[in-house]
């Protein structure tokens, strides 16, 4: 496989994309493992005309995940958790209710937030329920970098923690394979929608120089997949509501609800790392 083409391969419940450089050298060799990415749950979202069953959507997302046959390593929520509220107490309520929503998770959880979350008070209630908004972790040798491109309402990643970034990267392996989580797309993918980073594409630089690295994010609520030369960068579907796809409307629209296919346009992701891939698996959220 040409290191700038995807390989497109049947998948069971949905399409599975893989990307990645194979035939590299790693500092230490990977695991085989999965995981699972959801995004865009939106506790507390009200509107009969998108989603009439919007109380139980994250509840029925839930249900899909624990009944994989096999369970995944870990399930990552990346952002936009709850809905967004002006109400300092709405959001730490929300947010305290999205977290007891997804307990019964039977893997183990990790999160970060959403612009939904954080943007109006960069991040304080987050803080306080969650943790930090950006972070490292390791899962059998692969590196996972979560960033924040949320909290400031520019929206940037800003100058600290891209001082923090570029620290990080410079006492990583280049050969070491690479996976960041982010909200929005560090790319320019149509920021007449918020749909980009402003200083994304810092991010990016800093990132080039290792071999093997693949992005995965929300926001846009739908499946999306961009290369920043050898990146991948891979957006997913949301399980509360669709978006009109980029460029398809005159604003960013939400996409109106239809009797004769309710759950058309939600879903879920599941991502295998294995012989120097990460292969998704979009799944379609079924009733």
């Amino acid at each position: 496989m040409d290191r700038r083409e995807f390989v497109k391969l049947a998948g069971l419940g949905g399409v599975v994309f893989a990307s990645g450089l194979p035939g590299y050298a790693h500092a230490q060799k990977p695991e085989d493992f999965f995981f699972v990415q959801l995004t865009d749950t939106h506790w507390g979202y009200k509107n009969d005309s998108v989603n009439p069953d919007a109380g139980q959507t994250l509840k029925r997302v839930v249900a899909a995940v624990n009944g994989l046959a096999v369970q995944p390593d870990f399930v990552m929520f990346t952002g936009d958790l709850t809905q967004t509220t002006d109400d300092p107490k709405v959001r730490r309520q929300r947010l305290a209710e999205f977290r007891e929503q997804v307990a019964p998770l039977r893997a183990r959880v990790r999160f970060m937030a959403g612009e939904h979350d954080a943007s109006l008070d960069g991040g304080e209630a987050y803080k306080e329920l969650f943790g930090e908004l950006y972070y490292t972790f390791d899962h059998k040798g692969v590196h996972f970098i979560v960033i924040d491109n949320i909290s400031d309402r520019a929206p940037i990643i800003g100058e600290k923690q891209l001082g923090w970034l570029r620290a990080h990267l410079a006492t990583r392996d280049r050969n070491e394979r690479i996976v960041v989580l982010t909200h929005r797309p560090l790319f320019d993918l149509y920021p007449q929608w918020d749909w980009a980073t402003r200083d994304g594409a810092q991010a990016i630089e800093m990132l080039m120089p290792f071999r093997n690295v693949t992005v995965f994010y929300g926001h846009i609520h739908h499946e999306y997949h961009h290369l920043t030369g050898h990146i991948a960068h891979h957006a997913a579907m949301s399980p509360m509501f669709p978006l009109a796809p980029v460029g398809t409307m005159p604003k960013k629209t939400q996409m109106p609800w239809d009797a004769a296919a309710p759950l058309k346009g939600l879903g879920w992701r599941t991502v295998k790392s294995a012989d120097g891939f990460m292969q998704m698996n979009d799944i379609p959220l079924r009733g």
